[in-house]
């Protein structure tokens, strides 16, 4: 476990699924993803992700999910996974109550700084729905720089969500870490 600014960062275990999905949930779909600034809830309805999903990224021998409290609570949980020689960062999520206040920068940092560490990685990869433009627009300011390349939502599969709209796409973002 390592902390930073007043955080806890550790490696989700199997206890932590139902805790990790309801907060991925809380984070993107429903009225209650509306108190923060990362909602989904006008693009998709239906849920985000589910128990086995969480489980079977937690389980991966390649992937980390890093499950990030204050005061005991889980505030906020992101993915990163080893894939050669750059790492995938996914499944990102703060509380929407705390959204805003800058604990997403503290976050991504920490994910950024363990991937170049553990696995010597020179670059963050993750893909965005394309029509995020706000959400786009922040990873930027992070340094990540938009490819161009993109790939289909998986239209008809509901473990995704249920599209509100049909030009959902996602698009490949790419940060060095150099």
């Amino acid at each position: 476990m390592e902390t930073t600014a007043g955080l806890t960062f550790r490696d989700a275990t199997d206890a932590d699924v139902d805790t990790l999905v309801a907060l991925v949930e809380s984070a993107y779909r429903g009225d209650d993803s509306r108190a923060g600034w990362t909602t989904e809830a006008d693009i998709l309805e239906g849920q985000r992700t589910d128990p086995e999903g969480v489980l079977a990224v937690i389980k991966s021998p390649d992937s980390r999910v890093l499950t990030v409290e204050r005061e005991g609570q889980v505030v906020a949980c992101c993915q990163i996974e080893h894939r050669g020689m750059y790492a995938y960062f996914g499944m990102f999520a703060v509380s929407p109550t705390l959204q805003g206040g800058g604990l997403g920068k503290v976050i991504i940092a920490e994910a950024e700084r363990i991937a170049r560490e553990t696995w010597g990685v020179t670059e963050m990869h993750m893909t965005v729905i394309s029509v995020r433009d706000d959400l786009v627009a922040w990873y930027e300011r992070r340094g990540y720089r938009r490819t161009g390349e993109m790939t289909p939502f998986p239209y008809g599969d509901e473990r995704f969500g249920v599209p509100q709209r049909d030009d959902l796409q996602f698009e490949l973002l790419v940060k060095p870490l150099v």
